[in-house]
C-alpha cells in the first residue's frame, strides 16, 4: 500500500509539472468559455452593488468595458454619482462627494488599477499579444485551496500575481504590485461567484483593498450583458461645460 501511495504521489507530481504557463493560460481561457466566445465579446456591462466600510454603505454600481482598454465605473448614493473612466489613452473622474460636479482628468499613475480592470477577458488570455511576461510561481494556499500561482509582469514593470483554482483554472485571487507616484502599492483582489454572460464566465463577486488591510470594498453584481452598443463617447473625457451624469437604465 505504501508503495502504491508513493507511486500515486509521483504520478500526480509529474502531471502537475507537465503543465507549463502556456498550458495553464490555455486552460484558463477554456474554463471561461473558450477563445472564440471570449474574442466575440466587444463590450461588457455589469450592474449591482458596491459595499464600503464593512457594508455600512451600499451604492448602486455599474461597470462598462469596451475593447481598446475602455472602462467606465459608476457608483451612486443618495442621488450623487462618482464616475471613473478611461478611454484607453487617458483617465478622468467626477466626484460630487468632494464637491466637484465637472469632469477632471486624472494622472496616469492614478489610472493603473482602472486600466488593469479594463481587460475584458483577464490578463492570461492572449498574454503574449499584450506583451506580458508570465512565469510559474508554484502553488500557494488561498483560504484552504492550494492555488496555482503565476507571476505576470507588465511592460512598464508592474507585477501581478495570479492565483488559480487548481481544479477549474479560474482566478480566485490577484495581488498587484505597482508604483504610484513613486510609492509602491500592493493591492489584493478576490474573485468568486462566476456567472455566464454570452457564454463566458465572469466573476460576480469582487473583494478588493490594500493587502493586509481590513478596509476593503465589495462588488456584488446581479446582472451582466455583453455586446451592447456602448458609444466610445461614454469613455472619452466630456466636452467643456458638459455635466456628466450616470448612464440610465434604458441607455447602454
Amino acid at each position: 500500500m505504501k508503495g502504491l501511495l508513493i507511486l500515486a504521489a509521483t504520478v500526480f507530481a509529474g502531471a502537475a509539472q507537465a503543465l507549463d504557463v502556456d498550458d495553464i493560460a490555455a486552460k484558463n481561457a477554456e474554463a471561461k468559455g473558450g477563445l472564440a466566445k471570449l474574442h466575440a465579446i466587444t463590450t461588457l456591462k455589469r450592474q449591482g452593488k458596491l459595499l464600503i466600510q464593512g457594508g455600512q454603505y451600499r451604492l448602486e454600481y455599474v461597470e462598462m468595458q469596451k475593447r481598446g482598454g475602455m472602462i467606465r465605473d459608476e457608483a451612486t448614493l443618495q442621488g450623487l454619482t462618482v464616475i471613473q473612466a478611461n478611454d484607453g489613452k487617458e483617465g478622468w473622474q467626477v466626484n460630487p462627494f468632494q464637491g466637484r460636479k465637472s469632469a477632471e482628468r486624472t494622472p496616469p499613475d492614478d489610472n493603473k488599477g482602472l486600466i488593469e480592470d479594463a481587460d475584458i477577458e483577464g490578463p492570461l488570455v492572449d498574454y503574449k499579444t499584450k506583451h506580458y511576461q508570465l512565469e510559474d510561481a508554484g502553488t500557494e494556499d488561498v483560504d484552504g485551496t492550494p492555488a496555482l500561482k503565476l507571476k505576470l509582469t507588465r511592460p512598464g514593470g508592474d507585477i501581478t500575481y495570479l492565483y488559480l483554482d487548481p481544479d477549474h483554472f479560474l482566478e480566485i485571487r490577484s495581488v498587484s504590485l505597482r508604483s504610484e507616484h513613486g510609492v509602491p502599492v500592493e493591492m489584493q483582489t478576490d474573485y468568486g461567484d462566476y456567472e455566464q454572460v454570452a457564454g463566458v464566465y465572469f466573476p460576480f463577486s469582487i473583494v478588493s483593498g490594500k493587502k493586509g488591510s481590513s478596509d476593503t470594498q465589495v462588488i456584488e453584481f446581479d446582472k451582466g450583458e455583453a455586446n451592447l452598443d456602448i458609444k466610445d463617447a461614454k469613455f472619452h473625457f466630456p466636452a467643456p461645460g458638459v455635466i456628466v451624469g450616470p448612464v440610465s437604465e434604458t441607455e447602454p
